[in-house]
């Protein structure tokens, strides 16, 4: 293995309109010298929108949580929310309306790692710290931006060898058609050929293909062991559904990496979901006391109809106490000080477990753990405790290089 370098808020008590505008939540008195302000970036609409709505929950109740506590530095939190409707050009304006016009002390958002590329670069200009709360590839190296959610080598490196061993050595990979999609096909790749597999054909879909015949016909006559799928997205989930509309799924079972986050369990039936394999850095179903308590807390704001609350959710949760934490021991919110205090290995006791900041590339030290859909939801097999963030850690080195913003990238 080589490396390259390479509007929201929902009205949730009426369950209705999205607002362009932002919506500002914090009810302390305000301090002399003004609210603390944290800026959301977070699909509400569109085929994401099952994904970022948990995501936007668990920041809310972080906020609520916070300044219940009495604020941070004796200042009350303000959310300042934007609903991005699942578009690129949404994102990249409304994060420079954070930096620039709203002025916030930090920003939590993006979903995909597209999102992620357009609007990194502006915080980096603009000088605004970003904690982006999302698993995904790998590979950002960056000292303005923290990494809180699961990367291949704590989750794909334990998926693929599980289902290997489940099902057999030759597979087939489908994965979306942009960075997140093509650079996880890669780990996926490599952890195969190194548990002494074959990849018998990669194949990519654009986030919006809805119909997957033609695919489905070629994965058939490749006859595979297993199908390892990254697909991304509501639009996605058609291909499981026409998966076992043609009667493939008893033949060739799937693990995926991204399988439930937005909600297949829950929309799909047993028949089209049941034996799906997936690897997260959290699952709603965790029976421990800290995550039963964060699933209760939020179902209780916002109800039954809440959308599954995976791993993004409890990362978004997660990153906005580690970057209260840097406050604090920072005592201040000026960024450099308080990207100096995170450095120093802070970790916090979340809904997943321990929690600890890499200062080497301001990724995450955390838990991870293996899971079957069985009847709509999640049966948790097995768990993997602190599992260092990144293979990119010998190639990504902050202390090292503090100017470096590249994403580097796995060559196989």
């Amino acid at each position: 293995m080589t490396l390259s370098r390479r509007n929201f808020l929902r009205n949730t008590a009426a369950g209705g309109m999205t607002l362009a505008a932002p919506s500002l939540i914090g009810t302390m008195a305000k301090a002399a010298d003004g609210p603390i302000k944290i800026g959301s970036l977070h699909d509400l609409a569109g085929p994401l929108a099952a994904t970022g709505e948990p995501m936007v929950y668990a920041i809310q109740l972080a906020v609520e949580e916070l300044n219940a506590a009495g604020g941070l530095l004796g200042r009350e939190l303000e959310l300042v929310n934007y609903d991005t409707q699942s578009n690129i050009q949404l994102y990249s304006q409304y994060a420079q309306q954070l930096a620039v016009r709203d002025k916030v002390d930090v920003i939590h958002g993006g979903i995909t790692s597209a999102s992620r590329e357009a609007i990194r670069p502006i915080f980096d200009r603009f000088r605004t710290l970003y904690f982006y709360n999302t698993l995904y590839e790998g590979g950002v190296c960056d000292r303005n931006t923290f990494n809180t959610g699961t990367t291949p080598a704590q989750t794909v490196e334990k998926l693929v060898p599980y289902a290997m061993n489940l099902w057999g050595k030759k597979a087939y990979i489908i994965a979306a058609d942009y960075n997140y999609g093509q650079i996880t096909a890669k780990w996926m790749k490599k952890y195969v050929q190194d548990n002494g597999g074959e990849v018998v054909e990669i194949d990519f879909f654009p986030l919006d293909v809805t119909n997957f015949g033609p695919s489905i016909s070629r994965i058939q006559a490749a006859k595979p062991d297993l199908l390892l799928s990254a697909m991304v997205g509501g639009n996605h989930t058609a291909f499981y559904r026409q998966w076992a509309a043609a009667g493939l799924k008893g033949e060739i079972p799937i693990a995926s990496t991204t399988f439930g986050l937005v909600n297949e369990p829950a929309t799909l039936e047993p028949e089209e979901s049941n034996g799906v394999i997936g690897s997260y850095g959290y699952f709603e179903e965790l029976q421990t006391p800290a995550s039963l308590a964060f699933v209760k807390a939020i179902k209780d704001r916002h109800g039954a109809q809440t959308p599954y609350i995976s791993e993004l959710a409890a990362a978004s949760y997660e990153g906005v106490y580690l970057w209260a934490e840097g406050v604090k021991l920072a005592g201040t919110t000026e960024r450099m000080a308080v990207i100096e205090a995170l450095e120093t290995g802070i970790s916090v006791d979340g809904p997943s477990g321990k929690v600890v900041i890499d200062p080497k590339t301001h990724h995450v030290t955390r838990n991870a753990f293996l899971a079957e859909v069985e009847n709509k939801s999640w049966k948790v097999l097995e768990t993997f405790e602190q599992q260092a963030p990144l293979d990119t850690a010998a190639v990504c080195d902050l202390e090292a290089n503090p100017n470096d913003t590249t994403q580097y990238e796995i060559n196989i």
